[in-house]
């Protein structure tokens, strides 16, 4: 099945996004190692503060900075969003893989939503470019293994309201960061 122009889009923008932020994040990372007085252009106050994140060890979770990862992953989209455009049919395999991959992400940016959160006590703006953009990835790449034929009606359902629950994923995770930090939010004012 031929993927959609809003599925190339989101692709190929949250693809180039992705790999950018991740991007950004290993050369800032490099910076840090390499000077340890380095301040990265992302320590904007105490809150929105990536280097006081990527320091952690949730930040290299795997024994190396996550961003490789993400270089690794969003070079996949991005050229996944460009095939698209292309009007290359991708086999189904792929598309399985994508959201197989895609899947592991979520589930791994929510983790790192969570540690953010509540155990680093700081956001990574870069990170968060990261989180946005890959829950749209997830959605897209998933909404193409589906047979829209053959569906059954809670899939057609998900089909139908799945940008009403991206920006109801969003909402979510907004609030817990507007909560999280409502303290420092408060003194802004």
């Amino acid at each position: 099945m031929r993927a959609s122009r809003a599925t190339a889009w989101v692709l190929t923008i949250g693809g180039f996004l992705g790999l950018l932020g991740a991007l950004t994040l290993t050369i800032e990372r490099i910076k840090l190692l390499e000077d340890s007085a380095y301040v990265p252009s992302c320590n904007l106050n105490p809150v929105l503060s990536c280097g006081s994140v990527m320091t952690t060890e949730q930040a290299a979770l795997f024994g190396f900075p996550n961003p490789i990862l993400g270089i690794v992953a969003f070079t996949v989209v991005l050229m996944t969003g460009i095939l698209t455009f292309g009007r290359i049919e991708l086999p189904h395999w792929y598309w399985l893989g994508l959201s197989t991959g895609t899947a592991i992400g979520v589930v791994f940016v929510h983790w790192l939503i969570y540690q953010s959160l509540y155990e680093i006590h700081a956001l990574c703006p870069y990170c968060m470019v990261v989180w946005a953009v890959t829950i749209p990835i997830f959605i897209v790449s998933l909404s193409q293994l589906v047979d829209r034929e053959h569906a059954g009606a809670v899939t057609r359902v998900l089909l139908e309201w799945r940008w009403t629950i991206l920006a109801v994923w969003y909402a979510i995770v907004i609030a817990a960061i507007g909560i999280e930090f409502s303290d420092y939010w408060s003194t802004l004012v």
